[in-house]
């Protein structure tokens, strides 16, 4: 069986997985922090709803047996403590079948709430996740040596990952094939962060260069995956720091920290014992038969899935972030296959002044922890933490549809200054009483300039574009109702 194992990559596998237990252990704690305003049995896409249209077998779900909130509540702070627990080593403290327990049980945890999510976990990250945590089940702990085959199909993720990014870019909006996508990105991006501002302020032959690396990175050197050592290890280093990269330009939740975390599995495991100071782990046993053979099965069962997500790389109608089946097993993923050359943002604001006026300074507005309000306040960095609720409004303000199926019920919440709702937003400006009503309008922002900055200390400059709906307040159903 030696052929089965590879002792070199023993640092690299746990490089891997100590950075997907944390990423594990983000995403419960999102779950657990923002479920009830948003899945809750109060929530704007309630579970409950959703599991009865829905079977089991296209949405696989332990909430398909049983919702409540308090049973939500529980699985997702079982997942935290899970997590946590394989952070600091307990799958590699324990034998080889427990940790292999272990993993499955995040997996099945976060597959559960995913598969019930609903609009609010319809982001590529989610089944990369899922993606990423079914192969590291198989995986190993520090009793046996990392398999070869679950490596190669970490690799032949991460490749479709890279591959299939720049594939949809090319395909896409023509300005990735003019080199000039990024003379907007930084600044229409869902999320900036503290340096998008000055990313979008980098002159324009760098913003050339960025864009022209990035096709490099995505369409030429995923190849290079596949290649002996040290090819291999350059190739996935240059990975990693196109991602930290995007990092620091922008809040994409935990999309380039996984992705940092497969590239980490190809890195040779020898140079991460020697940057870290760590002498070489004790003598392993080889795998059990047992191990062996889920192994082998496992890595049966990916490689039929995979048919699909190959094909996808190959057709011009090429999906992005496609799941082809309801375990999330060999996706399609990539990101920003066109380019928003205008930002528009959402402006929610309330009024208690009666009668109603169009007159601004009755109006106070609702701030959000990552969605652009306030020109002065700069954009934080969140990433990896996920805020669901500014994502979407960022894709409402693109389009109403996005928000059909709940926009309405949280402008009522906002009406009733519901709790939970209320602990997603970071300025609730009627704290002790709600609004009578609330009107939504929508402004383009900008970047100021160099000189904007310094005069006026505005990170943005917003105009006003049109009211999205006028001012609403709650009628006798207790639903929005527009003023009279």
């Amino acid at each position: 069986m030696e052929w089965f194992t590879a002792g070199d990559y023993w640092w690299s596998r746990l490089a891997f997985q100590r950075t997907l237990a944390a990423l594990y252990l983000t995403a419960f704690l999102v779950a657990a922090s923002q479920f009830r305003a948003l899945l809750g049995e109060h929530g704007l896409t309630p579970v409950p709803r959703f599991v009865a249209r829905v079977p089991f077998r296209s949405a696989p779900s332990l909430f398909q047996l049983h919702y409540s909130d308090r049973f939500f509540a529980a699985i997702a702070w079982l997942g935290v403590a899970l997590s946590a627990a394989v952070l600091v080593g307990a799958a590699d403290a324990v034998p080889l079948w427990a940790a292999v327990l272990m993993w499955i049980g995040l997996w099945a945890l976060y597959l559960s709430i995913v598969n019930v999510g609903q609009t609010w976990y319809g982001f590529g990250w989610e089944s990369l996740l899922l993606e990423a945590g079914f192969l590291a089940i198989f995986l190993g702990n520090a009793r046996t040596d990392p398999p070869v085959l679950v490596l190669w199909l970490v690799r032949w993720l991460l490749f479709r990952v890279e591959f299939g990014a720049g594939l949809i870019k090319i395909r896409g909006d023509r300005c990735w094939r003019e080199l000039t996508c990024l003379d907007f990105h930084h600044e229409t991006q869902p999320m900036p962060g503290p340096l998008s501002w000055f990313f979008h302020r980098l002159p324009t032959p760098l913003h050339r260069v960025e864009t022209a690396a990035n096709h490099v990175v995505q369409l030429i050197v995923p190849f290079a995956l596949f290649t002996p050592q040290p090819v291999a290890t350059v190739a996935a280093l240059t990975i990693v720091v196109t991602q930290l990269w995007l990092v620091l330009s922008g809040n994409f939740a935990w999309l380039n920290w996984i992705t940092v975390a497969l590239a980490l599995s190809v890195v040779d495991g020898r140079l991460i014992g020697d940057l870290a100071g760590l002498s070489d782990p004790a003598e392993r046993g080889g795998p059990p038969v047992w191990f062996a053979v889920i192994v082998i099965a496992a890595t049966a069962l990916v490689l039929v899935l995979s048919y699909w997500p190959a094909r996808n790389l190959i057709v011009k109608q090429q999906r992005m972030n496609a799941s082809f089946n309801s375990l999330h097993i060999a996706g399609a993923y990539g990101a920003f296959g066109s380019v928003n050359r205008h930002r528009h943002e959402l402006i929610i604001e309330g009024t208690n002044v009666q009668p109603v006026t169009a007159d601004d300074a009755a109006w106070q507005e609702y701030g959000f922890y990552g969605k652009p309000g306030d020109v002065r306040r700069m954009p934080r960095q969140w990433a990896p933490w996920h805020w669901r609720l500014d994502w979407m409004l960022w894709f409402v303000a693109l389009s109403p549809a996005y928000g059909r199926s709940w926009f309405d019920g949280f402008i009522e919440r906002l009406l009733m200054n519901d709790p939970d709702t209320m602990r997603l937003i970071r300025d609730n400006p009627f704290p002790d009483q709600p609004p009578t009503h609330i009107r939504v309008r929508l402004y383009r922002y900008r970047f100021t300039t160099w000189h904007e900055l310094r005069e006026t200390g505005a990170w943005w400059h917003r105009t006003y574009v049109r009211d999205v709906s006028p001012p609403v307040r709650l009628g006798p159903e207790t639903s929005p109702h527009t003023s009279t």
